[in-house]
């Protein structure tokens, strides 16, 4: 009696995170509407100094020390919810927001399309089977990692250690999104790797973006 009833709020609990994903898809693309369109080219001449951390496989942020996101291959309209709540102070990182803070809605749509490049599909098989701790987190995320909507990230490829200090900010009050603020409460620590590991290793994967000049400010070869 008490495993079928474990299953059957587990069934529940994918079922009620589903309905919330899609009501706040509903939500937002009704606020959103009509967005700006953005214009890569002008997105990477506003990104030279985003791609000073973006661009370099391996960048660290230095304290706390975590892995700086994969954005190439993310969805664009994610990328541009994220650097809003960067400006308007819903998500907690000073150079984030010192960045963010100079850009207006058409450069933050500009940037978000230049580093999405083309987004990844969700045609992918998930390698392996989803753990138990990342269940819930495939109705938004995809069972592969790439987000049903263009409005929810993708994780695949995404490094692990970004994905646990997301999480341990919605956790915690450094990021204010409702929906994941509310899902990451009910997220022990030990598993927030285990989510984090599992999303890691699917593929394709995000990618770090490539500088398009050198250090010295000419163009990269074959750039």
């Amino acid at each position: 009696m008490t495993l079928q009833w474990l299953r059957s709020g587990m069934r529940s609990g994918v079922l009620v995170a589903a309905v919330v994903c899609s009501g706040v898809v509903s939500t937002s693309v009704t606020a959103q509407e009509p967005g700006a369109a953005g214009n890569a080219q002008k997105g990477k001449q506003l990104s030279y100094t985003c791609l000073g951390c973006h661009g370099v496989d391996g960048y660290k942020n230095a304290y706390p020390n975590y892995s700086v996101p994969e954005l190439e291959g993310q969805h664009a309209e994610y990328i541009a919810a994220a650097l809003k709540e960067y400006r308007d102070g819903d998500r907690a990182h000073l150079t984030m927001h010192s960045q963010a803070s100079s850009l207006t809605d058409q450069d933050i749509a500009d940037v978000a399309a230049y580093f999405a490049g083309k987004p990844l599909t969700a045609d992918a098989k998930p390698l392996g089977e989803v753990p138990e701790p990342a269940k819930l987190c495939t109705s938004c995320h995809g069972p592969n990692g790439v987000g049903i909507t263009s409005q929810y990230p993708t994780l695949a490829g995404q490094h692990p250690d970004y994905i646990v200090r997301a999480l341990q900010e919605y956790k915690h009050g450094g990021r204010k999104n409702p929906v994941m603020v509310g899902m990451a409460q009910t997220v022990k620590e030990e598993d927030m790797k285990i989510i984090a590991e599992y999303f890691s290793k699917q593929r394709p994967s995000l990618a770090t973006e490539s500088r398009p000049y050198t250090s010295f400010g000419h163009e990269a070869a074959g750039k």
